[in-house]
Formats: C-alpha cells, sequence, structure tokens
C-alpha cells in the first residue's frame, strides 16, 4: 500500500465533489464533467492496463486481461464462466441473461495488480478513507456505518443490467468513465438514468412507503430514459432510494477496446441494514394484472348500476305519464 502522501495529487477530485451541485433530474445525483485534470486523464488512458492493443478473438481478449492485472469478478448483470460465454459469443449468441428482466449476460473484469504508477497511485485514492468520508459527508451518511468497495472495471460486450435502484444495503454509489476510444462516447454501453413511466409509477411509491421490502430489477419498457452517462471522464455519484432507476445494455465490439470505469460503492453495514422481505418485478406484474381485472369488474358493475338506474328512470317517468292520462 502506498503511503497518503503520494495520493495527494488527487485531492482536487474530493474538493470538486464537496463543492458540486445536485441535481435532481430523474432524481438526486451529482455530475461532474472533466472530473480528472486533464493530465491527469491522459496519462491513466495512456497506461496499457486502460488501452491495451486490439485483440483478435475473445480468448487472446482474456489472456491480455489477465496478463493486465485484470480478473473476472462477479457482478450483476455478468457471468464469470469464460468458457461459456467464449463458446456463446463466438457464435453470435447471448448468454442468457442473469435475471427474468434482462436478455443478455457479460463479463467483468476488475483491476487487481496495476502496474503503471499513476493507476497505482488513483486506487490507493479511491480506497482511502479520506475519499471515501467526503462521498458519505456529501450525501448525509454516516461513513462510520459504511465500508467501501472500488476499483478500475472493464465490462465485455452484452453485459446488461436492466433498469433498478439498487438494493437497500448499499448507501451510495460512483462511476467515472475513462474509456480509452476517441469515438467512445457514440457507442452502445453507457448507464442508462430513467423514471418509471406513469403506468408503473405505482412501484417507486411502493419502495418508498415500504422500507422493509426490497428493491428489485424490472423491465425496460416499464421505464423511459432521461439521460445517458456518455462522456468520457464524467463522474455520476447517488445514494440509493425509491426512485434512482438506472441500467446499462451493451452491445459493442470489446475487441477494439473496453468498456471502462472508475467504480465504487459504499455499502451499510449489516448491523444497521434491516433483511428486507424480496419482492420481484413479476410479483408487481401480477399485482398489476389483478388490478386491471378489479378496474374491469368494477366498471363492469358501474356500468350494470347505471343500467339499472336508467331503466327505473325511464320506468318512473312511463308511471308518470300513465297518471296524467
Amino acid at each position: 500500500m502506498t503511503d497518503s502522501c503520494s495520493t495527494d495529487e488527487f485531492n482536487y477530485l474530493a474538493d470538486k465533489i464537496s463543492s458540486a451541485d445536485f441535481h435532481i433530474d430523474p432524481f438526486k445525483h451529482i455530475e461532474i464533467e472533466n472530473f480528472l485534470s486533464a493530465a491527469h486523464f491522459q496519462e491513466i488512458l495512456s497506461s496499457a492496463e486502460i488501452s491495451p492493443h486490439p485483440f483478435q478473438s475473445d480468448e487472446d481478449l482474456f489472456k491480455g486481461m489477465a496478463e493486465a492485472g485484470y480478473s473476472i469478478v462477479p457482478f450483476p448483470g455478468a457471468i464469470t464462466n469464460k468458457t461459456e460465454y467464449i463458446a456463446r459469443h463466438a457464435k453470435g449468441r447471448k448468454v442468457s441473461g442473469t435475471h427474468s428482466a434482462c436478455e443478455s449476460s457479460g463479463v467483468v473484469f476488475r483491476l487487481r495488480k496495476p502496474k503503471t504508477p499513476i493507476l497505482i497511485r488513483l486506487k490507493a485514492f479511491i480506497e482511502s478513507e479520506a475519499f471515501n468520508r467526503v462521498l458519505a459527508e456529501k450525501f448525509g451518511i454516516e461513513f462510520n456505518h459504511t465500508r467501501s468497495d472500488g476499483g478500475i472495471q472493464k465490462y465485455l460486450d452484452d453485459y446488461e443490467i436492466s433498469p433498478h435502484p439498487d438494493l437497500r444495503k448499499k448507501a451510495l454509489t460512483f462511476m467515472v468513465n475513462i474509456n480509452p476510444a476517441p469515438d467512445s462516447e457514440s457507442q452502445n454501453h453507457h448507464t442508462h438514468y430513467l423514471k418509471f413511466k406513469d403506468s408503473r409509477a405505482y412501484v417507486s411509491e411502493y419502495w418508498k412507503g415500504n422500507p422493509l421490502v426490497e428493491r428489485c430489477w424490472v423491465p425496460w419498457d416499464w421505464c423511459t430514459t432521461v439521460k445517458q452517462q456518455t462522456k468520457n471522464n464524467s463522474i455520476v455519484i447517488f445514494a440509493p432510494s425509491y426512485d434512482s432507476l438506472h441500467g446499462v445494455k451493451a452491445k459493442y465490439d470489446h475487441l477494439q477496446y473496453q468498456r471502462t470505469q472508475l467504480y465504487g460503492n459504499l455499502w451499510y453495514e449489516s448491523q444497521f441494514t434491516p433483511s428486507p422481505t424480496r419482492l420481484d418485478w413479476e410479483d408487481f406484474e401480477l399485482t398489476q394484472k389483478k388490478k386491471g381485472m378489479l378496474e374491469q369488474v368494477m366498471q363492469t358493475a358501474v356500468r350494470a348500476m347505471n343500467k339499472l338506474r336508467f331503466q327505473d328512470s325511464k320506468a318512473n317517468i312511463d308511471r308518470s305519464r300513465s297518471d296524467r292520462y
């Protein structure tokens, strides 16, 4: 572990976060463009771990990632079986989604052993208590009730995690785009920030009013994308809540370059997090169907009552006329 003095060069990043304004659409978050200084960002992109040479095949890519110090990590929206992924991807077939709301799965790598000096220092900085304490304080989170987790990650083609607000045990998330390709901003692998369609808004209201029920992933067609984090060298930070919907659905050529992020979380320690009841999107779908059936029954009953009222009113009019004559 490098000493704390060697990470002082990154203190300006904590200052940027401390002074940043909050955005509220589609949910409360911080977004900062040009997060790293131009000099730091260029030095990071120039490193072999971030910008390896183009690969000739998936097998070549996996070998290169290992040589660069990356390892496959268990991660939402991804599988860890290299053989399965390569076999299916080579045939142009998606790896089955890890969740019923998803169509595909990718592979996620984390850089465990950086060799380039600036990456060694950057890794030490984002793992430091000082940096993570600034994140917690900015969002009003009790830092001493959390643990941190972060690093440099690469996400392969077909990586998908459908819209979700994050688990209740997660206190905070940050993501910095450090993509090593000039055209990365136009590629299809960026994080979507979303809101529920009006017909599904009841789901977030349910999460809001039921803190002992776990939040879940939902299908893409339940939501509308408000914006995407496409800018390179941008950071987005948010504290998960009932409305913090975000998701990724990557489709791009990962042999030329890999979607790369500086990524991290704060997690609540287990003693400060209740064990919530689990509900999946199918449970809300069933509830919605039952609600629809109930509404149909109610509408039928209302129509029947209106028909009876009309018939009764008509009979009264007919009797009144007969009484006159």
